[in-house]
């Protein structure tokens, strides 16, 4: 099994946070909906400004 890249954990995470992991599990990242894949960016993103921020 080969690493993860900090980007791809973080998108791990969010997909998480999102509760889309069973979903992403099942079907992939290519399965998602615009609007699910949409949320785990945004929370990328809302988590890259904070930690800008701090």
């Amino acid at each position: 099994m080969r690493m993860l890249s900090d980007k791809e954990r973080q998108k791990y995470e969010a997909a998480r946070e999102a509760g889309l992991m069973d979903k992403l599990m099942q079907v992939g990242w290519a399965g998602l909906s615009a609007a699910e894949s949409g949320r785990i960016g945004g929370k990328m993103g809302a988590r890259r400004r904070k930690q800008r921020k701090d």
